[in-house]
């Protein structure tokens, strides 16, 4: 019998190597052993994703592998959320996700929502190069207590601000928590701005998002 770690460094493995039509199989055989599905979406996939991150950080990978590995993730995820009772539920709280205005850099975006997902979250995503008015109006439409941006370059994180001044703007400011994140945000550059907060990667995310639901409810 395969241990659970095994299969979860095999599922990393085959992110890397950009295996994304084998992983469902392998993603089965897991299931099939009894092991729990959401430690496989955290400590396999998304392990592996995160190497892929580094590499292409290095340039070791191109944009092109980029997307083949996160096709093998989502491969592999689309088998595993079937057995998670909390995937789908969203009853936690509705959140606007995106990627500013100009800039398509998505997969850490895409990550957070992922995350959040699996956690109860009802995910409203609104894509790459999100103008910034449709965050607020899809908001709003969505009656959305969460709006979340990401960016990856320093010359769209001013996006950032433009969309906690249109909700300033519209005296609804205090209707959203606002989260921000991505390479080149920090928290400092998040209280700077009037955001509600940052967090650094995806499983922060979580525990931030939770920690301020329950605030925002007391």
């Amino acid at each position: 019998m395969t241990s659970q770690k095994e299969y979860l460094d095999k599922m990393a493995e085959m992110v890397v190597e950009m295996e994304d039509e084998e992983i469902g199989d392998l993603c089965r055989e897991y299931l099939k052993e009894g092991y729990d599905p959401e430690e496989a979406i955290f400590n396999g996939l998304i392990k592996g994703m995160n190497e892929v991150g580094r590499l292409f950080e290095e340039e070791e990978y191109f944009i092109s592998d980029l997307l083949i590995c996160s096709d093998a993730m989502y491969n592999g995820i689309d088998v595993l959320k079937e057995k998670i009772e909390s995937y789908g539920e969203n009853n936690l709280a509705t959140a606007v996700i995106g990627v500013v205005e100009g800039d398509t850099h998505d997969i850490g975006k895409n990550l957070v929502k992922l995350m959040l997902e699996v956690n109860g979250f009802k995910m409203i995503d609104l894509g790459k190069d999100v103008p910034c008015e449709k965050f607020v109006d899809e908001a709003i439409k969505n009656d959305a207590q969460f709006i979340m941006m990401s960016t990856l370059m320093t010359t769209t994180m001013a996006n950032m601000k433009k969309v906690i001044d249109i909700l300033n703007e519209r005296n609804i400011r205090d209707q959203f928590i606002v989260m921000v994140g991505g390479g080149p945000v920090s928290e400092s550059f998040a209280k700077d701005i009037g955001a509600d907060a940052y967090s650094e990667n995806a499983n922060e995310a979580v525990k931030v998002a939770k920690s301020l639901i329950k605030n925002h409810e007391n």
